[in-house]
This record gives C-alpha cells, sequence and structure tokens, in this order.
C-alpha cells in the first residue's frame, strides 16, 4: 500500500523554491550540518501541530491508517505522551467527580512517570513485582491486577486508570489482553507506555497493545522504526470517551514545544510510507529470524540470552559466563559495537531491520570470542520497598540538596536522580531512603542523590 507524504512533500517543495527565509530558523537554511535547508517553521502551508488542519493532519490521518485507531505525533518522544496521558486520564476522572485521581502502576515506571504525576497532582499506588529480580521489570498478571483491584475497591479508592510498562526495557511483554479485560470489567481506564514496542503492530498477528485492548498509549517511534530521535506517536483507543477524545491535541500542547521540530516530523511523515509497504513486513519477519538464529548460536556456545516475548530485543544476562553486563558492553565497545544498555546484570542490544545479516553475524563472532570465566555468583539486592514521607509533587517542589549517597539513609528524596536509559527509579520521589534503598544504590553504582532539604 502506498502512502502520500504531505510533509515531506511541502518541506522539498519548500526546499526547491529557495524564498528568503525571513522567519525562524536563524540558520535561514544555510547549510551547517546539512540538514538545514529542509529545518523550517510553521509558514503558509506547513500546518501547525497542536492545530492540524492541513498537511500534518493528513500525514497523521495516514499514520491512523496504520495503526488502526486516532494516532497523533509528538516530536518530543514518548515524554510528551505519557504527560498528556496523565492529563487525559485526570480529565476523565474529574468528569467523575474525583478530585484527586489515583493512578495503579507498575514500579518499573519511566521517570517521566513521576514528574507527570507530580505537576498534575495525582495519587498512585504501586504494583510491585512478585519476584526479586530487579527494578527495570514488573511482571503484572491478570490474576495479581484483579486481586489489587478488589483490595482497592473495597478501600474505596479504585483507581482511574492502571499504568503499565511493556515491552520493559529488558524485552519482556506483558499480557495486555489479558490485562485490559480485567481493566474494563472494573471501569478504569488501562495506560501502556509501549515506547519500545512501535514494531509490535506490525508482526502477525499484531502484538501491539492498541490491538489488546489499552485504552490510551505511546509508542517512541524513533527507538524501533526508521524515525528520527525525538519521534513518537499518541494512539486513542474506542473505549475513550469521545469529549475526552476531543482534548488529545489541547493535552499534548499542554507539554510540548511551540516550535515542534519539522526534521522529526518529516521523519514520522515519510516513516508512514516504509511501514505501509510489503517490504517492510517482509524485512522484518527475515530480521527475527536471524535474531532467532544469533540467540540459538550464543546459547549453544553458554552466553545465553534470556527468553523474552519481545523478538528483536537481543538481552543477555553474562554472570553465568563470568562476566557483568558493564564488562560485555565494554568489551563489544572495544570491537567497534555500541549496546543499548548494560548495568551489573544485563547487556540490552536492540536490532531492526537496519542491522544486517553480517552485522548480526560480527556480533556473533565478537560475543563468542569471550572466554569463559568462573560464574559470578552476586545476585542483584531486593527491591526496596520505601516508605512514603510526601507526596511525589510535594517531593519535586521542595527544597532540595544533592548528597553522597552514603549521607543519605534516612533522608526523603527529591527528584528521581536516574540515568537514561534506564530512567527507571530505584527510589520515588517522596519516599524516605531505607537500607535496602542504600544497598540498589551501591550495587548500581548510584553516587548521588537529591534529597529534601531539612527544615530547621
Amino acid at each position: 500500500m502506498k502512502m502520500t507524504t504531505p510533509i515531506s512533500d511541502f518541506i522539498w517543495s519548500y526546499r526547491c523554491k529557495k524564498p528568503l527565509r525571513l522567519h525562524m530558523p536563524g540558520h535561514k537554511g544555510v547549510l551547517l550540518t546539512g540538514c538545514e535547508d529542509g529545518d523550517i517553521t510553521e509558514v503558509a502551508g506547513a500546518d501547525s501541530l497542536y492545530e492540524a488542519d492541513g498537511i500534518i493532519r493528513e500525514s497523521e490521518k495516514n499514520a491512523s491508517c496504520l495503526f488502526g485507531c486516532p494516532t497523533y505525533y509528538s516530536t518530543e518522544g514518548s515524554s510528551q505522551c505519557i504527560r498528556a496521558m496523565l492529563y487525559l486520564t485526570m480529565l476523565h476522572a474529574k468528569e467523575q467527580g474525583i478530585k484527586r485521581p489515583l493512578i495503579l502502576a507498575g514500579r518499573n515506571a519511566h521517570k517521566t512517570f513521576l514528574s507527570a504525576v507530580g505537576l498534575l497532582d495525582l495519587e498512585v499506588e504501586w504494583l510491585y513485582p512478585e519476584d526479586e529480580g530487579g527494578y527495570l521489570s514488573c511482571p503484572v498478571t491478570s490474576e495479581g491486577l484483579t486481586a489489587r483491584l478488589a483490595e482497592l475497591k473495597a478501600e474505596g479508592k479504585l483507581p482511574a486508570a492502571v499504568y503499565l510498562t511493556s515491552p520493559d526495557y529488558l524485552g519482556n511483554v506483558l499480557d495486555i489482553e489479558a490485562l485490559s479485560e480485567v481493566c474494563r470489567k472494573h471501569g478504569v481506564l488501562l495506560l501502556v507506555d509501549n515506547a519500545h514496542g512501535a514494531y509490535l503492530k506490525f508482526l502477525s498477528p499484531s502484538l501491539h497493545p492498541m490491538d489488546l485492548g489499552a485504552d490510551i498509549c505511546c509508542d517512541s517511534a524513533h527507538k524501533t522504526l526508521p524515525v528520527l530521535t525525538g519521534g513518537a506517536y499518541l494512539h486513542i483507543g474506542a473505549h475513550l470517551p469521545l469529549g475526552l477524545r476531543a482534548q488529545v491535541k489541547q493535552a499534548l500542547a499542554l507539554f510540548g514545544s511551540t516550535s515542534p521540530s519539522y526534521l522529526i516530523l518529516k521523519s514520522l511523515d515519510m516513516a508512514n510510507d516504509v511501514l505501509a509497504s510489503k517490504k517492510y513486513s517482509i524485512a522484518l519477519e527475515k530480521t527475527i529470524k536471524k535474531v532467532e538464529a544469533c540467540w540459538l548460536k550464543l546459547a549453544s556456545c553458554g552466553l545465553r540470552p534470556i527468553q523474552t516475548a519481545e523478538p528483536l530485543k537481543l538481552t543477555i544476562r553474562p554472570r553465568k559466563h563470568g562476566y557483568t553486563g558493564l564488562e560485555v558492553a565494554d568489551y563489544l565497545r572495544q570491537n567497534g559495537i555500541e549496546c543499548e544498555f548494560a548495568d551489573p546484570d544485563f547487556v540490552v542490544m536492540m536490532i531492526t531491520p537496519a542491522i544486517t545479516e553480517a552485522d548480526l553475524g560480527r556480533l556473533t563472532e565478537v560475543l563468542l570470542s569471550l572466554p569463559r570465566r568462573e560464574t559470578l555468583m552476586q545476585c542483584p539486592p531486593a527491591l526496596a520497598h520505601p516508605k512514603r514521607a510526601m507526596t511525589i509533587r510535594e517531593a519535586l517542589l521542595s527544597p532540595a540538596e544533592t548528597l553522597p549517597v552514603s549521607e543519605c539513609l534516612g533522608r526523603v528524596l527529591a527528584a528521581a536522580t536516574v540515568g537514561c536509559p534506564p530512567a527507571v527509579p530505584i527510589v520515588v520521589s517522596g519516599e524516605i531512603i531505607n537500607e535496602s534503598a542504600m544497598k540498589c544504590f551501591k550495587y548500581y553504582d548510584i553516587k548521588v542523590c537529591s534529597v529534601v532539604t531539612k527544615q530547621e
């Protein structure tokens, strides 16, 4: 199926006309990095992202056709979409007379979720993983969610929404279909951070959350699709009330720049045509088979990747091979290969059809050249379950100081000092840093914390 590319076509036409650019940006189309002549602003005919009624609207309709639901562009990643999702949830709850909505969220939420909760002054209850496998995953089951919602309902605290991250950073995928049924039975919205899984739509069958019953979902297109960094989607489900659907652009505009990048919009626009083609689905299928072959080769030689439901994420836990994830990442770097993420336990590599069979062969060869060493027995410390001293909003908006971790026991965390990747906080703003948290900070080499300043 051939799709139009209205944004790209307009930018090309504008470049060809070579007008005297007495408008922003300041480079005036003069090449410095090589992309300036395509970097425009909202000139006549270029439409406006948050009031789209022209080429951007047409392009978003193309994306909506691809994903089978109303789809909107973000040029500021899934972070903008996460904030919009929570804002829409707040509006939905307030229409029902709920003054301060409660969100039930998986503990492995991205730190953007925390900032959005703080800005909107929402209440959060956490879903913790049943096992102690680390802070990056939170395997929520339909049975577990049913039980927790029943408990909250009995307490008179039924949440406005359930917020889940799937896939997580390691590639684990939740049973969104079963979880969405639970949410629907209880009359709560299901929000999914699908930042790492935009390509799941194009598998056969689709594993995309919107096809499995999610009410609102965000995708970081740039993470797994041929899109420039910052390009993302916000998807809206059919079960969302009509009044709420009419406020999506308002929600995005509330948290977005008034100067969205047309280079990113062009990238999202051109991706529609790529993703609609049979060529892409064939390439995706072939790439998955190549990754499976790579997985089997590594497993047969003892460097066993973990089994995940996300087919294009190659995640290795190399301690049995005698290495930390950081050591393996460094070894790959020495051999001209840069992974997505590494910590003491894991190495994460993200594959797309842009990675060739030769590329995967090179990766496999380098990994297999790692000499086996004695198994490392150390396991990650138990996940911290700190007590809450104040709300996330109160903590984020309180005066704070940055201290060495060694001085933070018993203090209240202000901002979540965690890098991206993985941007998943070990302790949440407003929680008291306890002994378990201190062990986690040491294990993951977190050296400083932002804590709420003590009042004299």
